[in-house]
């Protein structure tokens, strides 16, 4: 029999516009949109929304689920059902997993395991690095999301620092090319010279420090101007200094754009302030920097020099995170709370409901092409999150879902909370719980 769900009375958001109505879906797709839709059948579920805020499903373009290889640390199927507990109904995942997905075969393993597994819909980026120039090639663009370069070191050491690769994978790949932009030698210079004083236990407050903002500029700018000397199609994940949104371009409708750029949930809540009170579980590569640049992320995103927003969830287990500096690796869990966090920063007055719905879902399947998602329209997947924009919660270690078991926002009140997120048409969460196993899907692309 086919699923029939009718949400009635909410408050629908897409493409820039709030109004209120209801939306049909049948099957994996929304077959109506309008002001008042009426029940097809006695047995069509219908979810009273009253008022609340119907969105398309966040696009997390940057994501780490570990598998495989770190599954102490997550699992697919755990993060993406955490993912789908926050309104992410699809994912980007990268290759820096041990094994990493630097051959065709490799990442092939990792599609297989998210058929089987994964809550959410989901893509994976392929990994680039000083010798793999072959199997990018062999890369179909059709079917991947894209390719990851590490052009500074982080997790999983996949830095590609060889100035003639990095322009023979610029010159001849057709791939979306999505970087970390960290500069190697900026960041290792620094970091001798707080481990002379130091030692390991170097303070976490000097993160900021090591991973300068001139280590991002360094990278951010020799990256772009790259792209611009190759005509390579560049996406610069999680931007961290004001200084780097002066590098993008809010010119150009985002179809037209060649050169793109991402920010990520925390460089958009902490600052280098925060480090005091929570530590290395606010350890992120590249770091949460000033009040200075928070805001310029914040003044670029909206006037759309920052294109998207993701989490970067990056989880690993508290005892990681409770070594010393030097030892604590960086990442954390960040996609049950993102859209939540999101909807907090409205309440204050920073973005309005329907930049969030842009920027986390609109734009990501605009600048990945994705085939039939991330809006609310009919023949569309049903892809869909019903927020309560007042329903306290606190964030505790009783309701978080990740496997690693902790966030750097336990402790939080939010004002808002996800009610329900429905995948390809499957209520996978409601109200708190996880009704129904949804399958995620294997997204496609127009391109």
């Amino acid at each position: 029999m086919t699923n029939t769900i009718l949400i009635k009375n909410a408050q629908i958001v897409n493409e820039g516009k709030i109004f209120t109505g209801d939306v049909l879906v049948v099957g994996d797709r929304i077959a109506e949109v309008g002001e008042s839709i009426s029940a097809k059948s006695a047995d069509t579920k219908i979810i009273e929304a009253d008022g609340s805020y119907l969105i398309p499903g966040m696009i997390d373009d940057q994501v780490h689920f570990r598998e495989p290889g770190l599954t102490h640390k997550a699992t697919i199927e755990t993060e993406s059902r955490a993912a789908v507990a926050g309104g992410i109904t699809t994912f980007i995942e990268m290759p820096n997993t041990v094994p990493q997905a630097t051959t065709i075969e490799l990442l092939e393993d990792k599609f297989a395991r998210a058929a089987e597994t994964s809550w959410a819909n989901y893509s994976f980026m392929f990994g680039g690095t000083n010798d793999n120039l072959g199997e990018i090639l062999k890369v179909d663009e059709t079917k991947v999301a894209g390719l990851k370069l590490f052009l500074g070191s982080s997790t999983g050491n996949m830095l590609v620092d060889d100035p003639k690769v990095l322009e023979n994978i610029f010159s001849k790949t057709n791939l979306l090319i999505s970087a970390h932009c960290e500069d190697e030698t900026t960041i290792k210079n620094n970091l001798e010279k707080f481990k002379g004083e130091y030692g390991d236990d170097i303070p976490i407050a000097y993160h900021p420090v090591i991973r300068s903002e001139e280590a991002c500029y360094i990278s951010s700018s020799n990256a772009i101007e790259l792209a611009k000397k190759t005509g390579a199609r560049l996406h610069v994940f999680h931007l961290s200094t004001e200084k780097e949104t002066h590098l993008f371009s809010n010119k150009k409708p985002l179809s037209e754009k060649k050169i793109t750029a991402e920010v990520c949930i925390h460089h958009l809540w902490f600052t280098n302030e925060d480090y005091a009170e929570k530590g290395t579980k606010i350890k992120w590569n590249p770091a949460v920097k000033t009040q200075k640049d928070k805001d310029g992320l914040w003044e670029a995103l909206l006037d759309d020099r920052i294109d998207v927003i993701a989490t970067d969830h990056a989880p690993h287990t508290l005892e990681e995170k409770d070594n010393v500096y030097t030892k604590a690796p960086s990442g954390g869990p960040l996609v049950q709370h993102a859209l939540e966090a999101l909807f907090e920063m409205h309440h204050k007055g920073r973005i309005s409901v329907e930049k969030i719905v842009e920027k986390t879902a609109h734009n990501p399947a605009i600048l990945f092409q994705i085939k039939d998602r991330g809006y609310i329209r009919e023949g569309y997947k049903a892809d869909l999150v019903l927020i309560d924009p007042n329903a306290p919660w606190r964030v505790s270690k009783d309701n978080i879902a990740y496997k690693c078991g902790w966030s750097p926002f336990e402790g939080t009140t939010f004002t808002s909370r996800v009610m329900y997120t429905l995948v390809n048409g499957v209520i996978a969460f409601e109200n708190g719980k996880f009704p129904n196993r949804s399958k995620g899907e294997r997204i496609t692309f127009n391109r």
